[in-house]
Order: C-alpha cells, then structure tokens, then sequence
C-alpha cells in the first residue's frame, strides 16, 4: 500500500489538549470486524466485552522527563535537548534531538539549570538534528537521575500546544508503569485507572506485561510512498517468561488476547514461535508493520485515534482491515472523538 492512501482531513481542535477527567470516563468506539458494526461507548464499558481467563497484555514502559532546556556556551542561546536513549551509562553518553540544531556543532558545550547545576558536550552528529552528547558530572547514578528528574519536563508531544503541568507527570503516564526509558507513553493505557484494573481483575481478566520503551521512531514522519521500503528506528523491548505463560495459556484454552496499544503490538509480533505462541525474547526490533499483516498472538487490539499518515494509524488499517478503519475514523471525525495522545480510544475486536 501507499502512504498517499493513509491521508485524512483531520480538524486540528479534535487533537485533545488535555487527558479526561477520570482516566476510564474517555470515550471508546467500539469496532466489530467480522460484522462492520460501531459503537459509541466509554472506556469503562470494556469490562462487558471480554470474560474471564481473556488476557490483557498491556506495556510496562515508563515515561521519563526527556525533555530539557539549555544555554550554548558563550552565546547563551537557548537549546532544546530532547534525550532518546542513554548509550553508555559510565560514561553518561545519550542520544538526542537538539533543536535548533543549525547552532549545535561537535565540542559545543550546554548549560542546564539556573545556575549551571549540569554541563554536557556534544561529541558527535548522528543525523541533521540528532547528536551524541557526554554529560559531564562526577556523581552517583541517583544523583544524575535526581538532577534528570528536576531539570527535565514530562514530554508532551509537540501537537499539545500548552507547556506541560503537575497533572501530566501523573497522567502521561500509565498507572502500571514500571521500567523507564521511554519517551512517549503508550498512549492506549492511558485509559486503564487502577480501579478499573482491579474490576477486570474480579471478573477474571489477566494481565500480561511486557516492556517496549517508545521512542521517536514511533513518531517520526514517514517520508516514502511505498511502505516497504520505510525503516523504522529500533526501539528497545523485552518479554519474559512469565508473560509467555499467561497469553500462552490463554491462547491455548481459546480465550481472548487484547493488545493494549500499537507498542505492545510491535512488542509480541517481534517474538513469536511457529504455532504462533508467545516466546521469551529481549532486544531491538525495528519491526513495522503494514497492510497487508497477518499477526499472530492478539485478536483484537485497544488504541487511541491517530495523526494521518503515522505508522501507528498504519497498524490500526492492518489489524482492523484498510476500509473497516477508514469507515470508522470518518465516524470517529464526525462524532467528535478527540484525537492523539490524551484522546479517546478504539476498542477493534
């Protein structure tokens, strides 16, 4: 397929700004492959399409405030300084976007903090914008992520066009988050408070955790027609045995998998074994998946609505069949869902 076909006229104020009040009370269409039918729900109301022993796999990830400012040396300019991935913990060596990157050059130093309280050096160009800087700090590990946590702001995405408050350090943030290192959440568990987790719970629904930690790669432009030959950027992830287990029970008894999200999604399709069950695996996957997609562990899938042309809606049209998906985001349009990161979600059975 061709990424022209991926275009939509998206109204920019039905990008939500803020996250709903309570995280269950966002809306949620409801979409029903085998028949095309649509339902205008909430997200609460996922309790009454799956049973007990149907499995949830949702991504553990946690956000970390990757988004920082500084001052270039001698000229004070200020730098943005988006951190992707910490390279070479001993050495305090990451990858990151600096913007604007025109004024950035190798042996530039940056200044964070009112008074200094962190200094960095760029040492190399890895792409227009990206660059490798070393931090230049004696402390511990603590005290580095301590320093991290006060200079840098939870990082909203650019389409959020408010600087970030209190509520987002808790709320652009899955309540089941527990390894950090990404740098977008995985927005579908966004919607999943811990009382309605325990109400899933009750009824019999397991939970499966796996970890991918999000990246830019996940956000950056598509920038070819021909989908085959876009490459993704290799984001982290990792599947222990004992998620294996659960979805491979499941799997096994006949009952339900939801992938909660496009991350997770990307996560156990980079890990399965021949008959199709879930397998142990930590790496890099640079997996991208497009129409036409036959995947192998989950039968339906929770995701929030997403920006034309990205590789996340890309996914949604794979799982959900391209016309089935087209229908249901002119619907999503015309019902005023709200879109994107903090918006509502598309529950695809």
């Amino acid at each position: 397929m061709k990424l022209s076909q991926f275009k939509f006229d998206l109204p920019l104020n039905l990008i939500a700004q803020h996250p709903s009040k309570k995280r269950e009370d966002s809306r949620m269409m409801v979409v029903h492959r085998k028949t095309g039918q649509m339902e205008n729900k909430h997200f609460r109301d996922v309790l009454d399409y799956f049973d007990d022993k149907d499995v949830f796999i949702v991504n553990n990830t946690k956000v970390f405030p990757a988004r920082m400012y500084g001052r270039k040396e001698k000229t004070g300019a200020k730098i943005e300084v988006f951190l992707l991935r910490e390279l070479n913990k001993p050495n305090r060596l990451w990858d990151v976007i600096v913007d604007p990157a025109r004024k950035i050059r190798v042996g530039n130093k940056l200044y964070f903090g009112e008074s200094d309280e962190l200094v960095a050096e760029v040492i190399d160009n890895t792409t227009s914008r990206g660059r490798t800087i070393r931090f230049l700090w004696d402390g511990t590990d603590d005290e580095f992520r301590q320093m991290l946590e006060h200079l840098g702001e939870t990082p909203l995405p650019k389409y959020i066009k408010r600087k970030p408050e209190e509520e987002d350090k808790e709320r652009f943030q899955t309540v089941y988050a527990k390894h950090e290192g990404a740098v977008a959440a995985p927005t579908a568990g966004l919607h999943f408070s811990k009382e309605l987790i325990k109400r899933l719970e009750i009824k019999g629904i397991r939970f499966s955790e796996v970890t991918l930690h999000t990246g830019l790669g996940t956000f950056r432009p598509i920038e070819v027609e021909d989908l085959s030959k876009h490459k993704m950027d290799a984001e982290y992830y990792q599947i222990d045995e004992t998620a294996c287990k659960i979805v491979n029970k499941a799997k096994t008894d006949g009952k339900r998998i939801c992938s909660v999200g496009t991350t997770t999604m990307r996560a156990i399709e980079s890990s399965f074994t021949a008959e199709k069950l879930l397998k142990p695996s930590e790496g890099w996957t640079n997996h991208f998946i497009h129409p036409p997609y036959e995947f192998s562990i989950a039968d339906s899938l929770i995701t929030n609505f997403h920006l034309p042309k990205t590789s996340l809606l890309i996914m949604t049209c794979a799982f959900a069949g391209y016309e089935l998906a087209t229908e249901a985001y002119k619907k999503a349009i015309k019902d005023k869902y709200r879109f994107f990161s903090y918006g509502d979600a598309m529950l695809v059975l």
